[in-house]
């Protein structure tokens, strides 16, 4: 029998009480906390152990305080990613963000979910599904991108959208759900 980990990491439904589970969300805490300390006056320090935190990032990469997180190990973003304040990524499942991506104030990436079922909920059971973020994509503040989602290339997010399914490449999306308010044109 699959352990709760191994369901995790297959996309099962898995008990997100589990000591290892638990263990790992536990040990992502600390490792914010101790980003989330770091004075703004020191980005150097604050790059440092961002890189600790992610699973993978390009040279440049600026996160501003306060972050949280999941795991960490599963955000892998690529060159020239910067994002604002009150950051929060659920990183269950991978995150992977493209080159030249920034992100806006208070935006949550989530790949968990939980069950629609009170049943399943009384069991404290969770599912993850990957996020994908291609490249040169703006991200405004307050936009929530939900699991499972891939975002094209060259795509701007307007601010406070919640963005429930794939967006395409090269457009324009806002609202409650987003939907493609118009196409963008190509640098």
């Amino acid at each position: 029998m699959p352990s709760e980990l191994e369901k995790l990491e297959n996309g099962d439904w898995y008990h997100f009480l589990d000591p290892a589970v638990a263990a790992r969300k536990a040990r992502a805490a600390q490792l914010c906390q101790e980003f989330n300390a770091i004075p703004a006056t020191d980005p150097a320090a604050q790059t440092a152990k961002i890189k600790e935190i992610f699973g993978s990032t390009g040279k440049n990469v600026s996160v501003q305080a306060t972050f949280n997180c999941d795991n960490g190990a599963n955000i892998h973003v690529g060159e020239d990613f910067l994002s604002n304040y009150n950051l929060t990524i659920l990183d269950i499942a991978p995150v992977t963000i493209g080159n030249h991506v920034m992100i806006g104030p208070s935006v949550g990436i989530y790949t968990v979910n939980h069950p629609m079922t009170a049943a399943g909920r009384r069991d404290y059971l969770a599912k993850a599904s990957p996020i994908t973020i291609g490249n040169d994509v703006w991200i405004g503040g307050n936009v929530t991108i939900l699991p499972g989602v891939t975002v094209g290339n060259n795509v701007v997010i307007a601010a406070g959208a919640v963005v429930t399914k794939d967006v395409p490449a090269n457009v324009l999306v806002g609202g409650v759900p987003a939907k493609v308010i118009k196409p963008l044109e190509q640098a």
